[in-house]
């Protein structure tokens, strides 16, 4: 029995296309290491995003196809992950302790944005990312409430404040320092000032990434987000609503005029499922987050049904990802955060914090 070579074990993996960068893991660089032991193999594989969810499917897939190779008799897969820090626009500093920042946006309200960021962030985080969410709607923050706290987020050193931590993801809002009935009357200029220290007095803690519930439109928050923060790309949130949709491209523009990629759309509340009969119906439209995606060139990440229980569980702080983690919601909002991740990690890497800085002094 001859000898398997490296290179057929390659060309075999090869064979092989991940569902979510959507090309093969040779070509990707994921493929670290392979080792032939006699007849055994093992191969150790690292990708670029989060997505527990999906190792035991890419495993089985792997493992298929090298063990189906003449002169194999059995195939380990180990899969790591790496997340990288990835390019933001031009002049901005990154952060520290945040690898990417993630705008969740939209061109108007009531499309449920905060929804989708809230269990977008958790589903990150369930796919094995250290997640922090920032609730950047200073009139309207709802990310207490959807993430079931109430708690004052605490300052050790008098002048930064420490996130607070539920479900395990790092968050921080106006909401957590005012009353919730409280009603934030103030101009442009302090809800951007506002949006900076909330951004860059908190105490991060080696964060993956960092989701941003943007308040809806193309206004001064938006404005400051693309021009001072380090955003590495935005996620546009829509429902298949004509009106809404226009609202959305306008959203599109705005991001590309300021040079922040847009990794794709999510289309919430596509179909209404009758919780008495079953009945499915396309309430708001059908297909307008893909005409979207399609007229524009850019990914479409998928879509969320209008079901009551996303509402009454998100309203009740205990999101679908972390109410019910095996339910059918929580694993299309799985699904969606491994797409994003992944779009993500196909772009240029920052690799700004490898090089040294050089100092030259008159000696």
């Amino acid at each position: 029995m001859a000898a398997i070579e490296k290179a057929q074990i390659e060309q075999a993996l090869a064979s092989v296309i991940d569902r979510y960068l959507e090309k093969d893991l040779v070509s990707a660089k994921a493929v670290k290491n392979i080792t032939v032991d006699g007849a055994r193999v093992t191969v150790d594989i690292e990708l670029g995003y989060p997505a527990k969810g999906y190792h035991d499917e890419l495993v089985s897939q792997l493992q298929e196809k090298v063990e189906a190779l003449d002169g194999v008799d059995g195939a380990t897969i180990n899969i790591s992950t790496k997340i990288s820090a990835h390019v933001v626009q031009q002049g901005v500093e990154p952060i520290k302790n945040i690898k990417n920042i993630i705008a969740v946006a939209s061109g108007k309200g009531g499309v449920g944005k905060s929804t989708v960021a809230v269990n977008l962030a958790l589903a990150l985080s369930a796919e094995g990312a250290t997640v922090g969410i920032l609730d950047a709607d200073i009139y309207g923050p709802s990310q207490p409430r959807m993430l079931g706290v109430t708690a004052k987020p605490e300052s050790k050193d008098g002048k930064s404040l420490e996130p607070i931590v539920s479900y395990h993801i790092q968050a921080m809002s106006i909401g957590f320092l005012i009353d919730e009935e409280t009603p934030m009357i103030w101009r442009g200029p302090m809800v951007t000032q506002a949006l900076e220290q909330l951004l860059n007095d908190t105490q991060w803690s080696n964060i993956d990434y960092l989701v941003i519930d943007l308040p809806p439109g193309t206004g001064d928050t938006q404005l400051t987000l693309a021009q001072k923060v380090p955003v590495s790309g935005a996620v546009i949130v829509t429902t298949p609503q004509d009106i809404a949709l226009l609202d959305a491209r306008k959203g599109f523009k705005m991001f590309e005029k300021v040079e922040v990629p847009v990794l794709g759309i999510i289309e919430n509340m596509s179909t209404h499922i009758c919780s008495k009969c079953g009945h499915e119906e396309h309430i708001f439209g059908e297909g307008g987050g893909m005409k979207m995606s399609e007229d524009y060139d850019v990914d479409f990440l998928g879509s969320l049904p209008l079901d009551i229980s996303i509402r009454e569980e998100t309203d009740s702080g205990r999101p679908p990802v972390v109410a019910d983690p095996d339910g059918r919601i929580a694993q299309i909002y799985r699904d969606i955060a491994r797409r994003v991740a992944a779009k993500l990690a196909l772009r240029r890497k920052d690799h700004s914090a490898k090089f040294p800085n050089i100092v030259i002094q008159n000696t």
